[in-house]
């Protein structure tokens, strides 16, 4: 009997949340210096290449960060990774649970889902992830922009602080229409991809397993 069917009968609502939480933790660590870089990339505007021996990418930017700030210098920002991540992530997987049974009651078990199912579920999983770790984000980006040379935030609180009093609260929200858009998309695809590969190399419901299995 595939593990994973008797997964789908078992687990609670909390129990998937839980489990997005731990798996969010888990991934800063593998994530963040992959991050840091790319953003490094995209906020150095002040780089501009005269030659092609100049131009900065991923791995030249990693090694400068490394020789300027250190190995650990690849983590900057790991504390505001999990603090986004984390909850975001248990939100992520608890609200596609949620959705795909209250749009389909009764599909958990059965798997018979329709593929709007599916694509509305995953939809809504990758929006509410991005509304309650939108503001955690904005920090995020502007810590790891900045280098050791001369850092405008001390930290999480600070950012915040200084961010809203410069530009306002709105600015802990500047461009969640675009991320929102793109995450129902994208995540919507991502859910309905999962559900389908599932049923493809397992045809069986839990239903069917268990009434075979009796």
């Amino acid at each position: 009997m595939p593990f994973y069917l008797v997964l789908l009968m078992v687990i609670s609502y909390k129990s998937v949340a839980l489990a997005g939480i731990g798996a969010g933790t888990i991934q800063t660590a593998i994530l963040t210096p992959v991050e840091l870089v790319k953003i490094r990339l995209q906020v150095n505007t002040a780089r501009k290449p005269t030659s092609s021996s100049d131009k900065i990418g991923p791995i030249k930017e990693a090694k400068g960060i490394i020789e300027r700030e250190g190995l650990k210098g690849l983590y900057r920002g790991l504390g505001i990774n999990v603090l986004r991540d984390a909850p975001a992530h248990g939100v992520y997987f608890w609200t596609y649970e949620y959705s795909r049974e209250w749009l389909h009651p009764g599909c958990r078990k059965s798997a018979e889902e329709s593929l709007l199912t599916m694509l509305t579920a995953g939809g809504c999983a990758g929006v509410a992830s991005w509304v309650v770790c939108y503001p955690l984000d904005v920090v995020k980006s502007r810590l790891q922009g900045q280098g050791d040379a001369s850092p405008k935030y001390s930290g999480i609180v600070d950012c915040f602080k200084k961010s809203v009093q410069e530009e306002g609260l709105a600015v802990l929200w500047r461009g969640l229409g675009t991320a929102v858009s793109r995450a129902f998309l994208v995540n919507g695809a991502i859910f309905s991809a999962h559900e389908l590969a599932l049923r493809c190399f397992f045809p069986e419901t839990p239903d069917q397993v268990l009434n075979t299995a009796g």
